[in-house]
């Protein structure tokens, strides 16, 4: 059953309904969508297109999955909410478990936020209340890496790229940390040691004012859709260690599988001190993210008091109840064959990209697929024409990219790849 919008429904949202990243006197259009089911969107007017970008990464089962919507349905029958101070729930020590048994061994507390900003907050709080409660009250910084995106709450967009990011209005009221260069070597290019000599340099000279280093690892997402060489975070984590500075890894947009890896800190077989997971975490149901620590982490913060958080819907069991629903489908295994498969399929699919003068370069890992173009692509222009061709792909500066829900079928992911290609070529 789909309700339809009405012309006036639709007056009332351009006017009244601000979008994000986008003016409220905005000439981009916006797509009603209707319904959704597995990896299709129906519009407004009828039309199905296929989710190309699994609704920034998320929605990793696809729409409308029968199991997610059974868990949800009975857990809304005993309790939707109730507040995480002081009380707890079934659903929510069911997934700590399940994050505890499915990250690698020394992550062992679960601190549980709302969404992916959130939790890069949380995050960086711990790292520096961890220091300042042992008596290093000047590690107050955070060093991280150019091209990254964190988040667009304060603290977050603090440690996101300075220039690309979409932050450049808030300098002077952010937080100051310190940034060296993206990683260099890109993920199938032998690493040399010169490529980490100016992190290694700010470490050796700034590690007493640094509480942590905050890094996606393997991927840098929305900052550049950038990958790197396992071997340069296998020397980040070294780095760390030997300089006394905990490692926070965001795997928000990276966890779940989606490089091919349950995690990507798995393709250089470290483990970071403080790790963020969201989105794909409910399958894309509910907002929902956690901020994951060794007990090292947890215990010496909890040996001087309390972690100084706590947001309103915590734990929300409903939440809580997608999450495991989505580990659930995860536990199954079936995500390493899809996601196998998404990448065969994305690098011949993709290629004819690759052929065009227009396009600088193209990058398949996992069930990501990105295209580079040379110029910056005109959103106004290029969006409609995506739902023009029967997909839903949303480029954003030079970049345009797919994430496929794993779901997706042979026949849809080659119908994607060759629309995909159309839209391009016609740049």
């Amino acid at each position: 059953m789909h309700h339809h919008l009405s012309t006036g429904d639709l007056e009332f949202e351009s006017r009244h309904v601000w979008h994000p990243y986008s003016s409220t006197n905005s000439s981009l259009p916006v797509f009603p969508v209707v319904g959704a089911n597995g990896v299709k969107l129906t519009l407004n007017d009828g039309r199905e297109i296929i989710d190309g970008m699994s609704s920034w990464w998320c929605m990793a089962h696809g729409y409308n999955h029968p199991h997610m919507n059974q868990a949800m349905k009975a857990q809304i029958d005993t309790f939707s909410h109730v507040m995480f101070g002081g009380l707890t729930h079934k659903p929510a020590i069911d997934l700590a478990r399940k994050l505890v048994d499915m990250t690698p061994e020394p992550i062992q507390t679960v601190f549980f936020a709302d969404s992916g900003s959130v939790s890069v907050e949380v995050a960086i709080k711990m790292a520096m209340q961890y220091w300042v409660v042992q008596g290093y009250t000047r590690k107050t910084r955070m060093l991280t890496f150019r091209g990254g995106y964190y988040g667009d709450t304060t603290g977050a967009m603090s440690v996101c790229d300075p220039v690309g990011g979409m932050h450049s209005l808030f300098t002077g009221i952010l937080p100051e940390h310190h940034f060296v260069p993206r990683p260099p070597c890109k993920f199938d290019e032998p690493f040399a040691e010169s490529h980490i000599s100016e992190f290694k340099n700010s470490l050796e000279t700034m590690h007493e004012q640094v509480a942590a280093v905050i890094i996606e690892p393997i991927v840098q997402g929305a900052g550049g859709m950038y990958f790197y060489s396992p071997d340069f975070l296998r020397r980040v984590r070294e780095l760390c260690d030997e300089y006394n500075v905990l490692l926070i890894h965001d795997e928000i947009a990276t966890g779940f599988g989606r490089t091919g890896k349950l995690f990507a800190c798995e393709h250089a077989n470290i483990v970071p001190d403080i790790m963020t997971v969201g989105k794909a975490l409910t399958g894309g149901y509910m907002t929902m993210a956690a901020t994951l620590c060794t007990e090292k982490v947890s215990d010496t913060i909890s040996a001087h008091g309390p972690i100084m958080h706590g947001p309103t819907f915590m734990a929300n069991p409903l939440a809580c109840a997608a999450a495991n629903a989505s580990l659930e489908i995860f536990a199954t295994g079936a995500w390493k064959s899809q996601v196998a498969n998404i990448e065969q399929k994305l690098l011949s699919g993709l290629s004819p990209c690759a052929e065009l003068d227009s396009v600088a370069e193209v990058r398949i890992l996992g069930a990501i697929g990105v295209v580079e173009m040379k110029e910056p692509v005109v959103m106004k222009e290029v969006q409609p024409m995506f739902v023009e061709e029967g997909i839903w792909v949303r480029p954003f500066g030079k970049l345009i990219y797919i994430m496929p829900p794993y779901i997706i079928s042979d026949e849809e992911l080659d119908f994607l790849c060759q629309r995909f290609c159309r839209v391009v070529s016609r740049i």
